[in-house]
């Protein structure tokens, strides 16, 4: 008697769960949600979005030194030249996520010093 009580009880719960298992195909697209994404667009166009890494700030024959060193000891990354006047900027890296650029930070760190990791944007 036990027994058939408990598996009534198991079929009718295991039925009753079953249902709520397809309402969690549907999306909900709403009107709200497409704003607040076309929101965020709109700022990772005007601030940009990511991260780069310094390696240098300074004078342009040390930045050009560094920026070849660097090149050489990391082919595969990109690096970036900028000039502030009156500084030369050396950047390296193009990084979605903060933790990206700490990874990548730890590796280079092992060759070169004073690094800091830069937010992309205005």
């Amino acid at each position: 008697m036990k027994f058939r009580l408990i598996c009534g009880l198991f079929l009718a719960l295991f039925l009753c769960s079953s249902g709520n298992l397809y309402s969690q195909n549907q999306t909900n697209s709403s009107v709200e949600i497409k704003k607040l994404i076309a929101k965020k667009r709109e700022f990772n166009a005007e601030y940009g979005y990511g991260f780069r890494i310094q390696i240098f700030y300074g004078s342009e024959t040390k930045a050009r030194s560094l920026r070849n060193k660097f090149r050489l000891s990391f082919p595969n990354v990109p690096t970036n030249l900028k000039y502030e006047q009156p500084y030369w900027k050396v950047q390296v890296g193009d990084y979605k996520t903060r933790l990206e650029a700490d990874k990548a930070l730890l590796k280079f760190s092992e060759k070169f010093a004073s690094l800091i990791i830069i937010p992309l944007g205005k």
